[in-house]
């Protein structure tokens, strides 16, 4: 591939134009008597023009996708950056795009705007990429090519093998709209910029990171790429309350996880609930946060759930989408009553086929996902531990004491829980701090994850081990507490103060609000206190077992 095609591939005119210089390129400190751009002395700060590179907003993007600021330029909505790259490499008149259909529409309104034939290739049944007949279709003029995956409206990520043949073997750039990405699973294309010269990888903060009223866009490439729609873009065209509304979002990453979670979660449900309600004929899959649901009559079905103040898009006019209305994925409550309205519709599931077929999606409608995020940060420590109660005994764990590590990855290896644990701490000071927080917030993190508690067995377990001995008794009903009886000869294991071990429980306990029975007995110091942590583990296990769609406490009293 060639590393100059965006010169090759440019319009005369933006190769040879000279940018709008605004003042704010010219001097770019903060400090001063601005009298350079005619702004108003008062109303601070909003008096001021905004960055007109986002510096600050770049390198934040850049680090947490792994590229140079160089590699990216910011809109007004992935729209802004549609439209540059049609001024940038499409002559009105002469040139022209091509695309699937179906697929998100602005392409062809842009190229309309812009004066630019736009051509398409239907989807294969499948709704897979025609590989070869995109490949036939493009000619010289043939600048752009729009890609949109996952797709909208059909919601399906296209194969990686696909793309990579369009990406080689396509004469203009590949532009791959990435707006949902963060509910696929698989991976970005950014990762690819530096292979592939002609890519061009598009983003936004609209849909996963839930921003679209600020409108932020995001388009990757070539710093060759970059620099030539840099000369594009209106100068000041991301105001500064997006900058820092997008930089404030950007510095909990975290907050994403959550929410990207919690959507593909909805999503499952709402597709195996929908898959069996009569009137919906099919459910498409879906790698994005919406998916297509076929109907004999979409339109009377749009206009009946319209009526009781539910809005899906009805996409049945769109090519291979006869029928059919995209519905995006909304709170648990919301996706709630989408499915009893429409279990309610006319010639509906009724009767017995309806208790038949509602019972197991019932039972796991009320067995919601059990996961946390607890954030624990002082003077001393910053502390992050995610947990999911019903994962698959993943580990990934660094609190920067290696003993401490391998202590903590027996609890998720035998307690069956995925854990993260990441910990920044005053070891040069001294290990307490980070001990003794990295506790709490664990415990704190199985307390927010186990929610209601509603089902859970509550109680458990005791472990041998080796030449040791360790019984631990756990309750989660509630009440935090403490007995230890453990005894150690030795001052350090690892490099963990035995001191400190009877601290570590409780301060789980605390945070967990549990009582802990621990009892261990035995030659081997190291063997005991794996035999702890390991009986800890299968403890929980025991203790946050629960059975689908239960609806009671484990408590006569009623309450935990």
């Amino acid at each position: 591939m060639n590393p100059n095609i965006a010169q090759k591939l440019a319009r005369p005119a933006i190769l040879n134009l000279k940018p709008y210089s605004s003042a704010r390129e010219e001097f770019t400190g903060n400090e001063g008597i601005f009298l350079d751009a005619n702004e108003s002395p008062f109303n601070k700060p909003w008096n001021r023009y905004p960055d007109p590179f986002q510096q600050r907003l770049r390198q934040r993007i850049a680090e947490m996708k792994g590229v140079e600021k160089e590699n990216i330029i910011l809109g007004n909505g992935s729209d802004e950056t549609i439209d540059m790259l049609f001024r940038t490499f499409c002559e009105p008149g002469e040139d022209k795009v091509l695309s699937v259909s179906p697929t998100y529409g602005m392409y062809k309104v842009s190229a309309g705007i812009n004066g630019v034939d736009y051509e398409t290739v239907l989807l294969n049944d499948d709704f897979s990429l025609p590989v070869e007949q995109l490949l036939d279709k493009a000619d010289e003029n043939t600048k752009l090519l729009f890609l949109c995956s996952p797709n909208n409206p059909t919601g399906n990520r296209f194969n990686d093998d696909d793309m990579r043949v369009l990406i080689k073997q396509f004469p203009g750039l590949v532009v791959v709209d990435e707006a949902y990405v963060d509910f696929s699973s698989g991976g970005s294309w950014v990762q690819a910029l530096k292979e592939y010269p002609n890519l061009v990888v598009l983003q936004t903060l609209s849909k996963a990171w839930g921003l679209a009223a600020i409108r932020l866009g995001m388009a990757f490439a070539s710093p060759e790429i970059i620099s030539l729609l840099m000369k594009v873009k209106p100068p000041y065209n991301v105001n500064t309350l997006t900058q820092e509304k997008a930089l404030e979002a950007l510095l909990d990453p975290d907050v994403l996880t959550g929410r990207v979670d919690e959507i593909i979660h909805e999503r499952d449900i709402l597709m195996k609930s929908l898959s069996v309600v009569s009137v919906v004929k099919k459910v498409f899959p879906s790698d994005a946060n919406f998916f297509l649901v076929q109907v004999d009559n979409p339109d009377e079905v749009y206009d009946y759930l319209l009526k009781r103040g539910i809005i899906v898009r009805n996409r049945s006019r769109e090519p291979l989408c006869a029928g059919c209305l995209r519905i995006s994925v909304g709170t648990p409550e919301q996706n709630q009553y989408l499915i009893e309205v429409l279990m309610a519709y006319p010639d509906g599931i009724q009767g017995n086929k309806a208790a038949e077929h509602w019972k197991p999606i019932a039972d796991w409608l009320v067995t919601p996902p059990r996961r946390a995020v607890r954030t624990r940060k002082t003077k001393e420590t910053d502390i992050t531990v995610e947990i999911d109660l019903d994962g698959n005994a993943k580990a990934d764990i660094n609190t920067g004491l290696g003993f401490y590590d391998h202590m903590l990855e027996q609890i998720a290896r035998h307690s069956g829980c995925d854990l993260t644990v990441q910990v920044k701490g005053d070891l040069h000071v001294d290990e307490h701090h980070t001990l003794e927080d990295t506790a709490i917030a664990l415990g704190e993190a199985f307390a927010e994850a186990l929610g209601n508690k509603m089902g859970i067995e509550r109680y458990g377990f005791a472990l041998p081990m080796d030449d040791c001995a360790a019984m631990v008794l756990l309750d989660f009903g509630g009440r935090p507490e403490l007995v230890w009886d453990a005894k150690f000869k030795r001052e350090k294991v690892g490099e963990l103060p035995t001191e400190m071990f009877e601290h570590i429980f409780k301060s789980f306990a605390i945070g967990a609000k549990c009582n802990l029975y621990i009892k261990a007995k035995g030659k081997n110091e190291h063997h005991k206190i794996e035999a702890i942590f390991k009986a800890l583990a299968r403890a929980i296990r025991m203790a946050i077992k629960r059975e689908t769609g239960a609806d009671f406490l484990p408590s006569t009293k009623g309450l935990l």
